[in-house]
């Protein structure tokens, strides 16, 4: 049983996949703490109002049965500072999947003359129309 549980993780990738989710956690944490601590600081000092997170639209306002004012509102400045938050994170996330993963180039590859597939280079016979391919 031990033998054939190894041989799940290890065949299906289950532990790769475990240290990939820890690790995206974990650049979560920094890129959420990047996009807090340095980023939303210096946006905030070019967005009017400054505590424009607290904008609500008042709906109605009310006394409730223990005396206190009781307000209904629409707290879109909250909306859109998560909306805010949101692109900013994901032009960071991009910006470091840009920075730290390069595109592998094409593989070279030619066409067969006879049905225009892709073969391999080295291929002297097409493997789906076994046509002949001249070097």
């Amino acid at each position: 049983m031990i033998k054939g549980f190894r041989e799940f993780l290890t065949k299906n990738s289950v532990l790769a996949l475990a240290i990939g989710f820890i690790m995206g956690a974990a650049t979560g944490k920094v890129v959420s703490s990047l996009v807090a601590d340095i980023i939303m600081p210096v946006i905030s000092l070019v967005m009017p109002g400054g505590e424009w997170r607290t904008a609500k639209f008042v709906l109605s306002r009310t006394v409730g049965p223990d005396g206190k004012e009781v307000v209904n509102a629409i707290t879109f400045g909250n909306f859109f500072g998560n909306v805010v938050d949101f692109i900013v994170i994901a032009l960071v996330v991009y910006m470091i999947t840009k920075a730290l993963i390069k595109e592998a180039p094409p593989a070279p590859a030619k066409k067969c003359p006879r049905c225009l597939e892709s073969i391999a280079p080295e291929a002297t016979k097409c493997k789906f129309c076994t046509a002949d391919v001249p070097a």
